[in-house]
């Protein structure tokens, strides 16, 4: 046993190197194709204020999971990148298990790459002024529900307190990189498009738990969150909970909704108008709030508040 032991061991050394020095050459090599046409453009002008538009939502996925996982946000990790913005209001350390708190800090670090990427390739703005404290969380939960939840919701309870929260943000952001995709020509622009993180899987997997003290189930929080974007949108449904009605399920078959998408089950797309009244949470671009009190920043979150 113990040389078929020694002898699967060299084996799986050589494959490692062998892996390597192919990975090496491949990375390395002039003769690897670049992977897009040759005399494409890298950037285009008009391709700059949507990537920069984006930045706003960077920049609030990447404090609210920093802080969250760390108890520290953008100014101790990137301060650059923060490019002199205010720091946010009310952000804090959640209160996680081992395991969500381990992916919330990639998650943070991630985002940190994101926002470095776009500010490094299309420019960027000072981080707007951001509200991330359990008050402002829990004036949307209240929202949701039509009524103010007893005692007020507080993201930073536990963790599926802090992934039911973490259902609010990053889904707007997918929507919004699937809404400006066909309108971004450059391949090095085009590139800077990512999926957002999503907790959908975790949140499915206890849909029918009672978050306490509440007495409604993680799927009617889900529901009711996707319902209130879409009243603030006004825009048909572009939203939906972790559990649907057959009719809106894939191939109308299932009433699981782990991915949320249309009839093609393609993801939902909305426009930055659409994306600043979910996140200012008045149903207005014109008027800020909510996670934006003074508005989003770059040229497209200005004009809507410079020309009501």
């Amino acid at each position: 046993m113990a040389n078929i032991s020694t002898s699967t061991s060299f084996i799986m050394l050589v494959m490692v190197l062998i892996s390597s020095k192919l990975m090496h050459t491949c990375f390395s090599s002039p003769s690897c194709p670049p992977g897009y046409p040759e005399h494409a453009i890298p950037i285009y002008k008009e391709d700059i204020d949507m990537m920069q538009f984006a930045e706003n939502l960077e920049h609030l996925e990447a404090d609210f999971f920093l802080w969250s996982a760390l108890g520290y946000g953008l100014d101790q990790v990137a301060p650059w990148l923060a490019m002199g913005g205010p720091p946010p209001i009310g952000a804090q350390k959640a209160n996680l298990d081992a395991l969500t708190q381990h992916i919330i800090e990639e998650f943070g670090y991630e985002e940190v790459g994101h926002l470095r990427a776009l500010k490094t390739t299309v420019g960027g703005f000072p981080r707007p002024l951001l509200d991330l404290s359990a008050h402002n969380f829990a004036k949307l939960f209240d929202q949701a529900f039509g009524y103010p939840l007893v005692p007020p919701f507080d993201p930073y309870r536990d963790s599926l307190s802090y992934m039911l929260a973490s259902y609010v943000i990053p889904y707007v952001g997918l929507v919004g990189y699937v809404g400006i995709n066909p309108n971004i020509k450059g391949y090095i622009t085009k590139r800077g498009l990512k999926p957002a993180k999503m907790p959908l899987s975790g949140l499915y997997e206890r849909a029918k738990e009672v978050v306490h003290p509440y007495n409604h189930a993680v799927a009617k929080f889900t529901i009711r969150i996707s319902e209130l974007r879409n009243r603030l949108a006004m825009c048909g449904i572009k939203d939906e909970g972790i559990i649907v009605p057959l009719e809106l399920g894939a191939e109308n078959r299932t009433t699981t909704n782990v991915l949320s998408a249309n009839y093609d089950s393609l993801s939902y797309r909305r426009t930055p108008q659409e994306i600043l009244t979910i996140v200012y949470g008045t149903g207005d671009e014109h008027v800020p709030g909510g996670f934006y009190p003074h508005g989003g920043n770059g040229r497209i979150a200005r004009e809507f508040l410079e020309k009501p």
